[in-house]
Parts: structure tokens; sequence; C-alpha cells
């Protein structure tokens, strides 16, 4: 019986935690919404221009990169013939 209690405990607890916390929730006005939503699509933004520069940075280093190995590559192929 002891490692029954044992088992269901962790169960019984998260339950009563989570139906305290959805008491306690509530739902937020329009003006804490749209400060909300404003955030994270500022934040949406500042990703996406940071992908794109990341981005746009790596491309001219991997045409550099590739470029090189594919020039020695077609060297070799040409004396090797």
């Amino acid at each position: 019986m002891d490692q029954v209690t044992k088992v269901l405990e962790p169960g019984r607890q998260f339950s009563k935690d989570s139906v305290r916390l959805v008491k306690r929730c509530t739902k937020p006005d329009r003006k804490e919404f749209q400060k909300i939503a404003i955030a994270t699509a500022i934040g949406f933004c500042i990703m996406g221009f940071i992908g794109f520069f990341v981005k746009l940075i790596h491309i001219p280093i991997n045409n550099i990169i590739f470029n090189k190995y594919y020039i020695n590559l077609l060297l070799n192929l040409k004396y090797n013939q």
C-alpha cells in the first residue's frame, strides 16, 4: 500500500497544483493583450532581420569557399586528363 501511495502522490500533487494555477489565471484585458501582441511582433521582426543578415553575410563567404573548392576540382580534372 505504501508503494502505491508513493507512485500516485506526485500525480495528485501535480493535479492540485494545476487546478490552483488555472483558478488564479485571469484573461488579459485589451490593453495588456495589445502590449503582449506588439512585443511579440517586434521580437519576430528582430529575429527575422537577424536571420536575414546572417544569411546575407554567409552567402558570399560560402561562395568564396566553394568556388575555391570547385576551381581546384576542375583544375585537377583538367590536368589528370
